[in-house]
C-alpha cells in the first residue's frame, strides 16, 4: 500500500492506496509548529481504528506547499514507518508525461493535478482546484502546461470578510437560493459564493476561449461540491485527483529510477 501526504495551507492529508483506490482521507490541521510526535499520535491512531498495520505501506509519497512542513513529514514517514518518501519537485519533473514551463514556480499539488489530469484525458484540459486558493490550471494537447490563475478559495474569502469586519458573524459556506441578501449572512453568501459560481464559470468561458479548444473540465478539492449548480460546467469531479496524481509521480519516478539503475 502507499501512503500519502498532501501538506497544504489549510490541512494536512493523509490518505491510502491498496492498487485499486483511495481509502481513509484523513486531515490533520496544518498549524506552524507541531511536535513531530503529535503528528505520529495522529497517524497511529487512525492505523489502529481502521485495523492497517503499519508495515503494509511499502511507499509514501510526499507533496508539500508549506516549506516548513516538508522536512517534518519526511521525518515521520523515517520515524512510523521506517520508509524514505519521495518528496515530490522540480528533481522529479524529468520522467513525467507532462512537461512545466516554470517547473520552480508551481505548486506541487498543481504538478499532481495535472499528471493526474493528463493520465485521465490525455488531451487539452483545465484542472479547477477548490482549496485555500481557487487554482485553474491549463494544459495543452500536448501535455504542456501552459499556465495557471489563482484566486482566494472559498474559505479564504470567507474568512477575510469576517476577520477584517467587527460585525460580520459566521458564515456557513451554503449556496443560497437568492442573490438579494436578506440579512448580513444571506448577503456574504451571495457576494461570496454565487459570486464565485459566475467567476468560475466566466473563467472557464475564458480559457477555453484563449486555448481555442473545447478542453475537458475537472473540479477537485475539498469544497468542489459546495457550488453544485457548476456540476454541468465540468466533465469531472475528483476530490482525490491530487492524490491520484502523487501515486503516479511516484510510480513513474520509480520506474525512471529502475530504468536508469540497468542502465
Amino acid at each position: 500500500m502507499i501512503l500519502a501526504i498532501d501538506a497544504g495551507n489549510t490541512n494536512i492529508v493523509f490518505a491510502v492506496h491498496n492498487s485499486e483506490k483511495w481509502h481513509f482521507p484523513w486531515r490533520y490541521e496544518t498549524h506552524p509548529i507541531v511536535p513531530l510526535v503529535q503528528y505520529e499520535k495522529f497517524l497511529r491512531l487512525n492505523f489502529l481504528e481502521h485495523d492497517l498495520k503499519l508495515e503494509a505501506i511499502s511507499a509514501v509519497v510526499i507533496s508539500s506547499v508549506v516549506p516548513q512542513l516538508t522536512n517534518a513529514m519526511e521525518d515521520l514517514a523515517l520515524r512510523v514507518f521506517g520508509i524514505q518518501p519521495l518528496i515530490i519537485g522540480p528533481d522529479v519533473y524529468d520522467c513525467l508525461d507532462i512537461s512545466l514551463d516554470n517547473p520552480l514556480e508551481i505548486g506541487t499539488d498543481l504538478v499532481a493535478n495535472a499528471v493526474a489530469a493528463w493520465e485521465r484525458f490525455k488531451t487539452s484540459t483545465l484542472v479547477i482546484d477548490f482549496g485555500t486558493a481557487l487554482t485553474f490550471t491549463m494544459l495543452e494537447g500536448t501535455g504542456r502546461v501552459i499556465g495557471v490563475a489563482i484566486a482566494p478559495g472559498l474559505k479564504t474569502a470567507v474568512r477575510a470578510l469576517s476577520s477584517n469586519t467587527a460585525k460580520l458573524p459566521f458564515v456557513p459556506l451554503e449556496l443560497p437560493e437568492s442573490v438579494i441578501g436578506k440579512d448580513t449572512v444571506h448577503a456574504i453568501q451571495s457576494g461570496v459564493l454565487l459570486g464565485y459560481t459566475h467567476m468560475v464559470k466566466g473563467m472557464i468561458t475564458q480559457i477555453k476561449s484563449e486555448l481555442g479548444t473545447n478542453c475537458k473540465v475537472i473540479a477537485t478539492g475539498g469544497l468542489s461540491s459546495i457550488l453544485h449548480t457548476l456540476e454541468s460546467d465540468f466533465d469531472v469531479i475528483d476530490r482525490t485527483l491530487t492524490l491520484e496524481g502523487m501515486r503516479l509521480i511516484l510510480l513513474a519516478h520509480s520506474s525512471d529510477k529502475g530504468r536508469r539503475t540497468k542502465d
